[in-house]
């Protein structure tokens, strides 16, 4: 089992990033003697990661992280970077290696404060590994100030300094860092290498991973989630009604009270899970341990972790309210489908007799719209507009038609 297992129907992008690994490995080990460098380098100091939701983008970024950092001694008698099993790969994938920082939006934004100490660490020289190593999961919410300290980072890297940046599409990012990277584009997989990942990897029932792959359309994050959370299905569920559930005004405003309510629940619970531990370690780490007052002057310390994770929770929120109306989108895509007399790749397949009965009874220019004020919605939750005012919206849209 290598690094690169898990990346799901990426075999282009992987033999690339493959390549390029090898050729870093072998500038590492040039510099500590006297054999020359390669002469033409498939390696690169800022790589930039596009592709779809669902494709891998980060996963894909983290697996190349972890080949950088391989200390396989396999590697050293002619292996290929990337073993999965030796500390560098290990600890890279996982998220604790001391040269791989990964910086990922808390709120909406990735503000210029959360850039600070990484754009500074990006100039030193790796601690442990063999590469200093930058992950930044959500470029394209950086803002003006905080696109501007990494596109300076980018320009005059240190050495041994490797920026890894991923991002929905090329036009999610400043033309002057993008200019500046090596583009790779991921695809979306298909439904059945991604039924086949869930099988081989997650243990998932086949009829189960091939249900969850088809829903999804081959995001691979939410159909894991899906296949193996049975809430998580319980929800999806519940949005699939929601159709039915507008015909009324009373109805429509109450489904959207009911979304709404659903995904806050979501990010409470994310919330307790995560914000009680962070906030224990602060305080440990700051000499406060549990249940003792805090030391003097710390009360700044941890405002600063407090408005951290309310911005989190926000986020979480709204990712959560995205994650629905998506599922809601495939629906109407579905309807719309059916309503052109084809059946081919029906997402939603175990709805049938709820898009019968919608097709039945609409057009395909109703669907449209449909699907235009259920896109208006997530335009405005990107536009911080009140979620329940957005969605409220939304169902009095799907009501009308």
């Amino acid at each position: 089992m290598t690094v690169w297992d898990d990346l799901v129907g990426q075999e282009k992008v992987t033999e690339q990033l493959a390549a390029a690994a090898r050729d870093a490995d072998a500038l590492v080990t040039a510099a500590g003697t006297n054999t020359p460098p390669p002469e033409a380098s498939k390696m690169t100091h800022a790589w930039l990661f596009t592709g779809p939701p669902g494709a891998g983008r980060t996963q894909t970024a983290r697996a190349f992280a972890a080949a950088l950092q391989c200390v396989s001694p396999d590697r050293a008698l002619g292996g290929s970077p990337g073993c999965g099993f030796c500390d560098g790969c290990h600890t890279a994938l996982i998220g604790t290696h001391a040269d791989v920082t990964t910086v990922a939006a808390v709120g909406t934004q990735i503000l210029a404060d959360d850039m600070r100490d990484t754009v500074r660490k990006s100039f030193t020289s790796p601690a442990t590994g063999r590469w200093q190593i930058i992950l930044v999961a959500d470029a394209e919410r950086l803002n003006e100030k905080s696109a501007n300290a990494v596109l300076k980072a980018v320009e005059e890297p240190a050495p041994r300094t490797v920026w890894l940046l991923c991002a929905p599409s090329l036009e999610d990012v400043l033309p002057t860092i993008r200019s500046r990277c090596r583009h790779l584009n991921l695809l979306t997989p298909s439904v059945d290498a991604v039924a086949d990942m869930l099988v081989r990897r997650e243990g998932i029932e086949p009829a189960v991973a091939a249900a969850a792959a088809r829903a999804t359309q081959g995001h691979v994050d939410r159909a894991r989630r899906l296949a193996s959370d049975p809430a998580a299905r319980e929800r999806r569920t519940t949005v699939l009604k929601l159709p039915l559930r507008v015909e009324e005004v009373g109805s429509a405003l109450k489904a959207a009270q009911e979304l709404v309510d659903a995904a806050a629940e979501d990010a409470k619970q994310l919330a307790e899970e995560v914000d009680g531990k962070e906030t224990e370690e602060l305080k440990t780490a700051m000499g406060g341990g549990q249940g003792s007052r805090m030391p003097r002057g710390t009360a700044g310390v941890m405002k600063d972790l407090e408005d951290m994770q309310k911005r989190r929770r926000t986020r979480t929120q709204r990712d959560s309210l995205d994650l629905a109306l998506t599922d809601l989108t495939s629906f109407y895509r579905d309807v719309l489908a059916l309503q052109f007399g084809s059946r081919v790749a029906i997402a939603n397949a175990d709805a049938g007799d709820t898009l019968d009965r919608l097709a039945r009874a609409g057009s395909p220019e109703s669907t449209l719209r449909r699907i235009e004020a259920i896109a208006a919605c997530r335009d405005a939750l990107d536009r911080n507009v009140a979620p329940l005012l957005a969605v409220e919206a939304m169902t009095m849209a799907l009501r009308a038609g």
